[in-house]
């Protein structure tokens, strides 16, 4: 899908190009190892899709302004900021084909730089008096630690069931992209009622994002270079998995159980695992599902009147569904 990221972007370009200067300047300290670390963070960085979220749900309201950058830039310290703990946590040593902060300047530094941009996330709220910000910010905190804790509990019992699965993903994913729209939309002074409308708007696009995340494990490694498998070399029960052992007969739902407990970096096993998730259906499972969170997500965007703001969001669920990385 070339060029549909920069088509998505066209009605906050401005909004974008300004809020990099603005990101980077948050991030600002009096410690030069620091600052030399956080230069690295904005050469290396993503897409940027979080920021365009609350860019893209505060144009739809209403208007951007100061109180907007400042939630932009509290979103992606706290996003950042898990993505170098996490590198720690998974022993990660490439980020997006960069080295990671941890492979670079070592666990203990990667932990205090990761802890520094959350606490400047806070800071950027209280410094400014955004407390409605700041309530959805310690939410989100909480709920995607939360998530990540429960995976790590189930991962040890592999017990997700379905409904455990979606709560999993809801808290560790979908919760931020739902503050990115609340966020958003709450700057521009709209109502409550409107920031829970678009927070529900950004929970479905955040599970159909996880969930397509979690089919390219069963999906050629070479567009992403993930490598097919890893999720069941990690012991991770994702939907199309899930699904499959729910359904399958006990001598599979065994076997294969015991392919992921005991086997899990047997190649051929695991191979073998792959497989039988695609044949039983596992994925159009996992696809059928996604398509119904994108659905719920573009039924709220139909309650508002057609703007530019209102089509690069719809774009953006398209998107989410049909990225090949």
């Amino acid at each position: 899908m070339p060029n549909i990221v920069e088509e998505i972007k066209r009605p906050i370009n401005d909004e974008m190009k300004l809020f990099e200067q603005k990101f980077y300047e948050s991030m600002q300290s009096k410690v030069p190892l620091l600052d030399k670390i956080t230069r690295f963070i904005v050469t290396t960085k993503g897409k940027q899709m979080r920021p365009m979220f609350v860019f893209l749900c505060a144009k739809l309201i209403g208007n951007v302004n100061e109180k907007t950058y400042r939630g932009a830039s509290m979103i992606e310290l706290i996003h950042t900021a898990t993505l170098v703990h996490d590198d720690v946590v998974d022993e990660s040593f490439k980020r997006r084909n960069f080295f990671s902060i941890n492979a670079l300047w070592k666990n203990k530094i990667a932990v205090l730089v990761g802890d520094y941009l959350l606490s400047k996330s806070v800071l950027l709220s209280t410094d400014h008096r955004d407390f409605d910000l700041l309530s959805v910010i310690s939410r989100t905190i909480r709920e995607m630690s939360e998530g990540e804790l429960l995976q790590l509990e189930k991962a040890r019992k592999l017990d997700i069931t379905e409904e455990i699965y979606y709560e999993i993903i809801r808290q560790k994913t979908a919760t931020l992209v739902a503050a990115c729209c609340e966020i958003g939309v709450l700057s521009t002074g709209a109502d409550e009622h409107l920031a829970k409308k678009m927070q529900d708007f950004g929970t479905f696009t955040g599970m159909a994002f996880q969930i397509k995340d979690d089919l390219f494990d069963y999906l050629s490694s070479n567009v992403i270079g993930k490598p097919v498998g890893i999720d069941i070399k990690e012991q991770k029960m994702t939907l199309p998995l899930i699904y499959t052992l729910k359904t399958a007969n006990e001598t599979d739902k065994k076997y294969f159980f015991n392919t992921i407990k005991r086997y899990n970096h047997d190649k051929k096993r695991v191979k073998e695992l792959v497989e039988f998730v695609k044949k039983s259906g596992g994925l159009d499972y996992a696809v059928g599902v996604m398509k119904d969170f994108r659905q719920k997500a573009k039924n709220i965007l139909t309650e508002f009147p057609d703007s530019a703001a209102k089509k690069s969001l719809d774009l953006m669920l398209d998107y989410v569904i049909e990225r090949k990385f």
